[in-house]
């Protein structure tokens, strides 16, 4: 039963991250009630896309991740596709990661009266947080149960503290003209499904076990952004120099949120109590994609998970990411704006063409099978095409 919910963890885990400060400034052009249909309506559909991921890793033999799946699937060009757009997802949020724990610990050091320099703290936070991803999923399981923990005594801390200042009449306003531009940006929170094949191995190929876990680990993601988009549109605006919107546009939208919290509710204990719920959010999603980018480095270059293995796995897995923060970090800040994009590509668009491959032309059919057959998949090929078409043009700028 612990294996069990510490999969579930490992699922909530990856989708929710720092960026749940930021869900309801994101979406805060909708207003809440619009807010609920977009975040329902990305759990659907990143939800068919992990059920379907799950479906195709079921075909190959333990161990097998995206590399294997889609080269025995699409051939060539779609193991060449799953490389480039896997490495270009996993090493942009770990870039993304790794700098923000490099600010974590640089502030902890501080704070000792033994400042380092973000380097050294970069170097520090992924040779402790990599040990654990390089132990194994068991370990880093138990971490990642004692991590979320904290994570959510702080989200129902901030919860708490929030609730007493909600006004309904800001939960009444909203604008249903902008709920297809916030889909992708609700898509991106549940981006957990990298995660499906390392859970599938942990598991000893239980697929039963696996959907179970999908679903629990999914639905309580859905209701926390719910709830957390609640208590934060019903206590703060969506207009005026302190409103969501405004902090939307200025782009700061995590920081510019505590802050706004703090300087509306005159809370001062929100500052602290969102940093630990920020650091702890980022270190959970840090393992997610960790683990999942280590599992597909090993299947991608055949490595067997030895304690020579495990180092060379590490090292393919961290040192890139590492060596781009410390030097170059300005490359990967496009890369992350582009992260809805990729995640419908990677995560619900290519399932659905391998399994469309899978089923119908190299006639597998195999154990598990997503229900709907040939109509569940163009369906939502055909809502994730829409999205991906509005990401594109919002990223161009040509959605204001």
């Amino acid at each position: 039963m612990l294996k069990f919910i510490g999969g579930i963890l490992i699922v909530i885990g990856t989708c929710i991250g720092a960026g749940l400060l930021a869900l309801p400034v994101s979406t805060s052009t909708t207003g809440f009630t619009y807010s609920i249909v977009v975040l329902v309506g990305s759990w659907v559909i990143m939800s068919f896309g992990a059920f379907f991921i799950l479906e195709v890793t079921q075909w190959l033999p333990p161990g097998s991740n995206l590399i294997s799946i889609a080269k025995s699937t699409l051939g060539k060009k779609g193991e060449i596709a799953a490389w480039f757009l896997y490495l270009l997802l996993c090493y942009s949020l770990l870039c993304a990661y790794i700098a923000g724990g490099s600010d974590i610990f640089h502030s902890f050091s501080s704070k000792l009266d033994t400042p380092a320099g973000q380097s050294i703290t970069a170097v520090l936070f992924v040779i402790i947080l990599g040990s654990v991803v390089y132990k194994g999923v068991r370990n880093l399981d138990i971490v990642n149960r004692f991590l979320m923990i904290v994570k959510f005594i702080a989200f129902f801390l901030l919860i708490f503290l929030i609730f007493p200042y909600i006004k309904i009449p800001n939960l009444l306003s909203g604008n249903i003209h902008y709920i297809l531009s916030a889909v992708t940006v609700a898509v991106t929170s549940f981006g957990f499904a990298i995660v499906i094949p390392s859970l599938l191995d942990y598991f000893n190929g239980n697929v039963k076990v696996v959907r179970r876990i999908i679903f629990c680990g999914t639905l309580i993601p859905l209701f926390c952004y719910i709830l957390w988009n609640f208590v934060i549109m019903g206590a703060i605006s969506r207009t005026g120099q302190n409103g969501l919107i405004h902090i939307l546009q200025t782009g700061n939208a995590s920081s510019g949120l505590v802050a706004s919290l703090r300087e509306t509710l005159h809370l001062n204990s929100i500052t602290d109590i969102g940093s630990i719920f920020a650091s702890v959010c980022m270190l959970t999603s840090f393992l997610g994609v960790s683990l999942a980018l280590s599992d597909f480095i090993a299947d991608g270059f055949q490595i067997k998970k030895t304690q020579k293995g495990r180092m060379k796995i590490c090292a393919l897995t961290f040192i890139p990411p590492l060596v781009i923060v410390i030097f170059y970090p300005q490359i990967f800040i496009l890369a992350l704006s582009y992260a809805g994009i990729v995640v419908i590509l990677l995560l619900v668009l290519f399932p659905i063409i391998m399994v469309w491959s899978g089923r119908y032309k190299r006639k597998i059919a195999e154990g598990y099978r997503v229900f709907g057959g040939k109509y569940s998949l163009v369906i939502v090929s055909c809502i994730a095409v829409v999205i991906l078409i509005i990401g594109i043009l919002e990223n161009f700028n040509f959605i204001a």
